[in-house]
């Protein structure tokens, strides 16, 4: 397949997720059901350090399961992620230890970040390394572990800097679920998937 052929197949598979994100019914539930799903993995449970995204949009709603639960959980270091900008002016996502979610304000799309004046402050900016679990949203994801983001590349570049242990778990509603997600070079596979049917586990049939 060409360049052009799978530029133009990857955004026919990136509207197909967006549709199917979008009409999903009963997301409020459906949602919770996804996110009891991943916290009560193993992956989790043996996790110190885990990252969490906090929704925007017609993505799985994550917002009221980590503000209700995961926090309250006193041996686990929670960290969001945010859109922010490197030293050279490359877009990235800053990573953030939550403690609370009075220290958020609202950012880009209305997600829940930091304040820019607090970006990188000693103590709460934490390094990729350190990371035993992230939760990563998507737009479509396949039975292999392939991920389709928004093609902004964020998750991409941070995850190529994590630990080779650390475990990546996407998270998405059944609808979103393809065949084959179309991946090149820079793309980072998943070692699961969890949706409100089943955890698909990497190159699981």
């Amino acid at each position: 397949m060409n360049i052009s052929n799978r530029g133009d197949k990857k955004n026919s598979q990136r509207q197909a997720g967006y549709d199917a994100r979008r009409l999903q019914q009963n997301k409020t539930e459906t949602s919770r059901i996804i996110c009891e799903q991943f916290f009560s993995q193993p992956a989790y449970t043996e996790s110190k350090w885990v990252m969490c995204y906090l929704h925007c949009r017609s993505e799985v709603r994550t917002r009221a399961t980590i503000m209700s639960e995961v926090l309250a959980d006193k041996n686990k270091q929670i960290v969001i992620p945010y859109c922010t900008k490197d030293s050279r002016g490359v877009y990235k996502l800053g990573l953030w230890l939550l403690e609370d979610f009075s220290e958020l304000v609202p950012g880009t799309w209305g997600v829940l970040e930091p304040p820019k004046s607090r970006w990188g402050e000693v103590g709460k900016e934490v390094e990729p390394e350190l990371l035993d679990l992230i939760m990563v949203p998507g737009v479509a994801f396949d039975l292999s572990g392939g991920r389709l983001g928004n093609g902004a590349g964020y998750y991409d570049r941070l995850l190529n800097k994590v630990r080779e242990d650390t475990v990546l778990t996407g998270i998405c509603f059944e609808t979103q679920m393809i065949p084959q997600v179309i991946m090149q070079d820079h793309d980072v596979s998943m070692d699961y998937v969890i949706t409100e049917k089943t955890v698909y586990k990497s190159g699981s049939d």
